[in-house]
């Protein structure tokens, strides 16, 4: 029964972020947004929505391991697994805004959540806090979006293309009035969704006697990152690379910044964060974010070989945190892998990134007007 819930709640929550993002997406053009900014905030969000609906329920029921596991899992997954299944799809070159400004905020603000929950916990202040900084990004984003190149506008447009003016004349009214209701129906299905993943996660955890912290970080990390997984590899599919990378880090900014801030402030004594998140998870969180970024500042893509690498070090991550949860025999000691072995590999690959810049990048000195036109 246990797994028969987490399975419906799980395509709900498709099928609700799906009548979400549809329907958000359509009412920001009709409403003259950008079509950036409905790629890196609503549909962003929108594909976050499951993870805020679900954190929000486990906040509310008292289970903070399942609401905060839930949000670190899902940064984690996004990263390894979906950038690295994007760029072994196709090489994903990425706008010089991601590499100068949003992957930097996404390790500013992971580095800000391990300092705030290092107490043990993250209070309502601090969550008003988190949220408040979800509010100032999004402003910023559109007021950047208006210096975006002609190109990036015309691949989001491309995903969600507007309506033309005879359509919007004829259909205007009955149109705004069916994408609300897409709205309002997809956050429904969204909710049902949450409390059926919710209640089954619980109860399998119960069953098999692992924490809820286990639970959250992978099963549920994996049943709310489908939509961002379905966005992510359809976009890299389709050749549209910024929609695919700005989705994970739209989607990691939203679920720290607006997931836990909003299920700290609901959450009756805010959230209480475990000594394992503090030493193992949230320090993985960040350093992927930092492996991520070196990555991007070498040459501003991640190359398959690259995508490869996500994949496999998520695999030794889930393999290392079930092991460690479920006080297997084998387990290792997860401060050990995250001081010896993560803290090492990504440093080298950060220094990498740093000093080895591809010569495909690099443009060549022009010293004759031969030379000039062959360049």
């Amino acid at each position: 029964m246990n797994y028969l819930l987490m399975l419906a709640g799980t395509v709900l929550l498709v099928i609700g972020a799906e009548l979400l993002v549809r329907g958000a997406s359509r009412l920001a053009f009709l409403i003259k947004i950008s079509p950036l900014v409905v790629g890196l905030t609503v549909v962003a969000f929108g594909t976050g929505a499951p993870e805020l609906a679900v954190s929000v329920a486990s906040a509310l029921k008292g289970d903070a391991a399942i609401a905060v596991g839930n949000v670190v899992g899902s940064n984690i997954f996004n990263v390894l697994l979906i950038l690295g299944l994007s760029a072994i799809v196709i090489p994903l070159s990425v706008a010089r805004q991601v590499v100068r400004f949003d992957m930097p905020l996404v390790i500013f603000v992971s580095l800000m959540l391990w300092a705030i929950a290092s107490d043990g916990s993250i209070s309502r202040s601090e969550g008003v806090i988190l949220a408040i900084g979800l509010i100032v990004y999004t402003v910023w984003s559109v007021r950047q979006s208006r210096k975006e190149s002609t190109t990036v506008q015309e691949e989001y447009a491309h995903e969600f293309p507007p309506l033309s003016d005879t359509d919007t004349r004829i259909r205007s009214v009955a149109y705004l009035v069916l994408q609300i209701c897409l709205v309002i129906v997809g956050l429904a299905v969204l909710i049902a969704g949450s409390r059926l993943l919710v209640t089954g996660a619980v109860g399998l955890a119960t069953a098999l006697g692992v924490s809820s912290a286990v639970i959250g970080l992978t099963i549920v990390a994996f049943g709310t990152s489908l939509p961002e997984v379905a966005t992510s590899l359809i976009a890299a599919w389709k050749g549209e690379k910024d929609i695919a990378i700005g989705n994970v880090v739209g989607s990691n900014l939203f679920n720290i910044l607006g997931v836990l801030g909003i299920s700290a402030i609901v959450a009756p004594n805010g959230l209480s964060v475990t000594s394992s998140f503090l030493q193992f998870d949230i320090p993985i969180m960040v350093l992927v974010a930092i492996l991520c970024y070196s990555m991007l500042i070498r040459g501003r893509e991640i190359a398959r070989w690259e995508g490869a690498v996500f994949l496999i070090c998520y695999v030794l991550y889930l393999v290392v945190t079930v092991f460690v949860e479920t006080n297997h025999r084998w387990a290792p000691d997860p401060v050990k892998i995250m001081w010896y072995v993560a803290l090492p590999f990504t440093a080298a690959f950060a220094l990498f990134g740093v000093v080895h810049q591809p010569k495909s990048h690099t443009l060549p000195e022009v010293t004759s007007e031969k030379d000039a036109h062959s360049s």
